[in-house]
Parts: C-alpha cells; sequence; structure tokens
C-alpha cells in the first residue's frame, strides 16, 4: 500500500502548540491574580499617618478659622503675602499672637521688637485685625497650624498610581494577540500539510486538475453594458457634486476648534468649580463689540494669593503639578517673583491663539447681546464652565445666526427704548412678544454694511 503522508506530525505539532497557549496563559493569570494582592498593601497605611489632635486647641475648628480669615494671605508651608504659618508657635509665645492678631498695627506702633520685624520682613503689609477672634478661636488656628505636614502615600507600584491596570491590561493584550497569530500560524501550516496530502493523492490515482478557461474581465463587461454605464456616470456625478457642495459649505466653519493655548486656561476651575463671572474677566462684553482678552492684571487678582491649585482640582487628565506649572508660567510673564511678593518688572508676552473668527464683511456687537438682549453667554459659547479647553461651540454660520433671530423674544422687561416700535410690531403681526426678527434682525444692512 502507498504511502502518502505523516499524518502524526501534524497531532503533534497541534499538542505542542496547545501546551504553550496552556502554559502562557497559567503565567498571565498568576502575574494578574498578584498584582491587586501587591497594590492592596498601600491602602491601609495612610490611616497610620493621621495626626493626634493638637493640646490646647481644636485643630478642625482651627481650619475652618482659618480659611475663613487667614487663608487670603497665608499659606501653612509657603510665603504668601504673609509669612508661613506652620509651626508658628515654636517661634512666638501664644501672649504676643494673642495682641498681633487681634491688632498688629497697635502693636507695630508701640514699638515691639517683634513686631516691627515681622512688619518689615514682609514688605511692610499691613495685616488686618481680628478683634472679634477670641483666644479660644486662636488657640485653634494655632493648633492647626502646629499639625505635622501630611505626606503623601507611598506608592510602591512599578509606575504612577492608575497605571498598573493598564500595564496589567496590556500584558494580557499582548499574550491574547500572540496566542492568536500562533493559531493563525498553525491553521496555514496544517492547510499546507492537507493541500500537500491530496496532491499527492491525486498523482497516486491519476487524477488531473482541470485547466481554468479564460472569461472576460469583469471592465470589458461593465463596459459593453450601455444602461449600467448611463446609471453608473449619472449617480457619480450626483454622489460628487453633493460632496463637493458640502465641502465647499465647510469653508471657514470651525466648529468645535480647541487650539492649545500657550497658558492652559481650565474654565471648568474658574467659571465652574470657582463659579466665577464670565463678564468679571470679559468685562468688555458689556459695553463694547468685542469681549476682548482679558488683561494678566485680571489673572492677578486672584493668583497673587493662589500660587497652587487644592489636591481636588486635579482630574485623570490633568494633575495638580500641571496647573501649579501653569500658574508659574503665569507668574513668569507678569514678572510675579513669588518669593519677595513683588513684581520684578521683566515681562513676557502671551501670544494667545484666537478662537472664534468672524469674516471681516460680518458685523456682531457682543454688548447689543448682553447687556441689551440679556442672552447669556453660554448661547452661542456653550456650557463654558464645563470646558476644560476652551472651544468653538457654535458653527456661527449665517443660518445660525438667522434661525437664533427667529426664535428669540426681544427682551423688553427695562427697555423703554423699544416700548413705542414693540407696541406697533406686535398689533401688525397679532403677537404678544416680537421675536428678533420681526424688530428687523433679518435686514441685511443689521450685520453687512
Amino acid at each position: 500500500m502507498k504511502k502518502v503522508g505523516n499524518h502524526s506530525s501534524i497531532s503533534r505539532i497541534y499538542s505542542f502548540g496547545l501546551a504553550l497557549m496552556l502554559t502562557i496563559s497559567l503565567s498571565s493569570f498568576a502575574q494578574e491574580t498578584a498584582a491587586p494582592a501587591a497594590t492592596a498593601m498601600p491602602a491601609a497605611a495612610p490611616a497610620a499617618t493621621t495626626p493626634a489632635a493638637t493640646a490646647g486647641g481644636d485643630a478642625v475648628k482651627g481650619k475652618e478659622l482659618f480659611n475663613a480669615n487667614c487663608a487670603a494671605c497665608h499659606n501653612l508651608d509657603k510665603k504668601m503675602t504673609g509669612p508661613a504659618l506652620r509651626g508658628i508657635s515654636a517661634k512666638y509665645d501664644m501672649p504676643w499672637l494673642y495682641k498681633w492678631i487681634n491688632n498688629s498695627s497697635a502693636l507695630i506702633k508701640s514699638g515691639d521688637a517683634k513686631a516691627v520685624k515681622v512688619f518689615e520682613e514682609n514688605n511692610k503689609s499691613v495685616m488686618t485685625a481680628f478683634p472679634q477672634l477670641s483666644t479660644a478661636d486662636i488657640d485653634n488656628i494655632i493648633a492647626y497650624t502646629s499639625e505635622p505636614k501630611a505626606e503623601p502615600p507611598v506608592n510602591v507600584s512599578a509606575g504612577p498610581p492608575g497605571e498598573t491596570t493598564s500595564i496589567n491590561e496590556g500584558i494580557s493584550n499582548d499574550i491574547i494577540l500572540g496566542a492568536l497569530a500562533l493559531v493563525m500560524l498553525m491553521l496555514v501550516v496544517m492547510l499546507f500539510l492537507v493541500n500537500n496530502v491530496l496532491t499527492k493523492i491525486a498523482k497516486a490515482n491519476g487524477i488531473e486538475a482541470l485547466a481554468k478557461q479564460p472569461s472576460m474581465p469583469i471592465w470589458k463587461a461593465f463596459a459593453k453594458n450601455q444602461f449600467l454605464v448611463l446609471v453608473s456616470s449619472i449617480f457619480l456625478l450626483l454622489a460628487s457634486g453633493y460632496f463637493v457642495y458640502g465641502f465647499l459649505m465647510q469653508v471657514g466653519i470651525d466648529q468645535d476648534y480647541a487650539p492649545v493655548q500657550p497658558i492652559h486656561y481650565s474654565h471648568r476651575i474658574h467659571a465652574g468649580s470657582n463659579g466665577i463671572d464670565c463678564k468679571y474677566c470679559h468685562s468688555s462684553a458689556r459695553v463694547s463689540k468685542n469681549a476682548g482678552i482679558p488683561s494678566l492684571n485680571v489673572c492677578m487678582n486672584c493668583h497673587k494669593n493662589i500660587a497652587e491649585v487644592s489636591d481636588t482640582t486635579a482630574t485623570e487628565d490633568y494633575s495638580k503639578a500641571f496647573y501649579d506649572k501653569e500658574i508659574q508660567k503665569l507668574y513668569k510673564a507678569v514678572g510675579w517673583d513669588q518669593s519677595t511678593q513683588k513684581y520684578t518688572g521683566k515681562t513676557e508676552p502671551v501670544k494667545w491663539v484666537r478662537i472664534h473668527n468672524l469674516p471681516d464683511f460680518a458685523y456682531f456687537n457682543h454688548s447689543q447681546h448682553v447687556t441689551v438682549a440679556g442672552i447669556e453667554c453660554q448661547k452661542c459659547h456653550g456650557e463654558v464652565q464645563t470646558y476644560e479647553i476652551q472651544k468653538q461651540f457654535a458653527t456661527l454660520t449665517m443660518g445660525w445666526c438667522i434661525d437664533c433671530h427667529r426664535k428669540t423674544d426681544v427682551k423688553m422687561e427695562g427697555n423703554a427704548y423699544y416700548d413705542k416700535i414693540h407696541k406697533e410690531l406686535s398689533k401688525r403681526y397679532g403677537v404678544d412678544k416680537l421675536t428678533a426678527a420681526q424688530m428687523g434682525g433679518l435686514e441685511c444692512g443689521k450685520c453687512h454694511y
């Protein structure tokens, strides 16, 4: 009997591949189960670092008093307008601190050597008097400032927090892809061997494969069918016209444009978390055509005393260190020396990237919309208080503006300028409230002149 191939070799290859896959899978499972055990251990460590209550005052109440009265000018571990206050009770005795906090100006005028020295060391900045604080309140504040600085928990994982899972997942994915590639390779080898065996069997039995008959290429068959050519040509013309029109209509439209700015500014933090009104920074929007770019001096109104963000401000994408670094960019631009709390006179321009651009032939006045119409900024700029990076929310096309004019009622409350014309036009249109379009908001000369 004629031999056609060694079939046992295929079984050996398949068994070897299966054993290899099982070995790799078990090793990856062991790595993934060991990782949570390693990362779970540091979780119990912070409990041991909780400081005990300081004798002589309540540190919890002291923190509340500190944030309400002292935090604008003082930081526990960093000099601001005033000196750093952690461990202040070790430098000065309590009776002197009572006098200083209740009325520092009076203590300086009395010629107290310590008071004069502190006053001169801090650029002769006058400290606000706090006569309303009792000795018990001051004891609580001192207890808070006497607490040891909390050290950040030590992470024993291979990388920064949050990366352990992704690393393990990456290893698992690599193993899975490798196993799949191995299976595919085994299938290719098996098909090759099967084809080789079948070819030998066919030759042994005198079977010959039929030669492939030549056929007409598909493009020639398509070219000979005139109806199909006509229908395809019409379809291609209509489709190309549709896509060309759509492309041309998007020229100059930059919706969702969100450029990277030289200093990262988070509207989410300022307008959202801190509730700062849009017009505090963009004050010219109330009285001018343009909303304006806020001066860096406006930023420094707050950031003279805010050199770092709180720990709760950080997100998965932006860490506390990132935000603090951006504040340092602001200081460098305005020439602010944080150590001396003075301007150095060395400034650098900040090259902000403009986001919203209207064509020169289109006129738009912010004050007309913000002050007269009372339209909220979010109407055109989106939910700015949720944006980490500012973007162009609307299309700012002519159709978008016209649609808004047709849907928005004219604000009449406290707007005597429109009283007479509103009464006449409301009778003509038979409505109680006129839209901006009915008041002439669709006239060409309103925006193009």
